[in-house]
């Protein structure tokens, strides 16, 4: 189990590695649409490369931060109902989840795109839009981001079979959250701190 464990912590480095970097990609996006308004405004000059390159960049955010936002728990769950169960009834359904589900389905998707991206890079299929682009790259971003999705999967699931074995901690808090007792506990401060604050108004009136 350590060494699945420690297989965990690397793929989960490369995630935040990767999901770091990749937020640096919609920064490019807006540069290339600020310099693609002031060219048409002011030279009255335009391409659809402009156009497509920032809709590349979108795909490449969404699809390669998907381990990462895994990685984070900030994929959407329906906390309303497994809040209900214990921690390790939710550990549980997190398992099944990624064994039944998330991982069959990545590799569905893969083994679906991929005969699409072969063909484009073959073909050197490009944009039917005048001047744009080669469309392989774009293709190509579906299974790679479903591929380092199914990598950072492994990750979650190993850390639940460990936490499951009380071998790490909770592993589907999200980082820098808060647990219940730490509110609970934040709440009484605050509490005792205005009770105070009334208490020395109270006493110079």
């Amino acid at each position: 189990m350590q060494f699945l464990l420690t297989l965990s912590r690397w793929i989960d480095r490369l995630s935040e590695f990767l999901g770091r970097w990749v937020a640096w990609l919609v920064l490019v996006a807006v540069l290339i649409s600020a310099a693609n308004a002031v060219t048409r405004k002011v030279f009255d000059w335009s391409s659809n490369a402009f156009l497509e390159i920032q809709w590349y960049l979108f795909a490449a955010v969404f699809m390669l931060a998907a381990g990462y936002t895994l990685l984070r728990q900030e994929h959407v769950k329906i906390d309303v109902v497994s809040a209900r169960f214990t921690k390790r009834t939710q550990i549980w359904i997190d398992i099944v989840g990624i064994c039944v589900f998330l991982l069959p389905f990545i590799s569905y998707i893969i083994v679906l795109s991929m005969p699409l991206v072969i063909g484009a890079y073959l073909s050197g299929e490009v944009s039917s839009n005048a001047g744009g682009l080669i469309r392989w790259p774009v293709f190509a971003l579906l299974p790679a981001g479903m591929l380092l999705l199914g990598i950072q999967a492994v990750s979650e699931l190993i850390k639940r079979i460990a936490f499951l074995q009380g071998l790490v901690p909770d592993p589907t808090k999200k980082p820098g959250a808060k647990s219940a007792e730490e509110e609970l506990a934040e709440f009484l401060q605050q509490k005792e701190v205005s009770a105070r604050e009334a208490a020395q108004l109270g006493a110079q009136k």
